[in-house]
């Protein structure tokens, strides 16, 4: 199966990558990764508010988070339409627009979310943590 990760995974890959439980390090280590485009525009909209410090390297936050995405060998998934659907049927008990969006992509494509969320937990899609 392949994985999908939240943007906090994201982060703790390639800042924090002790953060990430070992087991859960070894399941990335053997499957496909994907990463949403979505994790990029939070990412841009919490480091804009000053909640997000990122050394980039000198680039833009785009380009650092693409070659991040290279660098780790992660597929890109983008939002469309078939993902934004599932929405309305989502019951409405965690508030993130973000993460609710991401349930939804998981839902659509399939896919299981690597997440230390445990909100996440309680919507019909599969995750991966602990």
């Amino acid at each position: 199966m392949s994985l999908l990760l939240d943007t906090r995974t994201f982060i703790y890959l390639i800042s924090e990558y002790q953060r990430v439980p070992p087991g859960v390090l070894a399941r990335m280590e053997s499957s496909s990764l994907v990463v949403s485009t979505l994790c990029l525009w939070e990412m841009l909209i919490k480091a804009g508010k000053g909640r997000l410090r990122v050394d980039t390297e000198g680039s833009t936050l785009t380009d650092f988070w693409l070659g991040q995405c290279e660098a780790l060998e992660l597929n890109i998934l983008p939002i469309d339409t078939a993902d934004v659907r599932h929405l309305e049927q989502l019951p409405d008990f965690h508030k993130d627009p973000f993460d609710r969006l991401l349930i939804c992509q998981a839902i659509e494509h399939g896919l299981a979310i690597v997440t230390p969320d445990s909100q996440i937990r309680g919507y019909p899609v599969k995750t991966l943590w602990d």
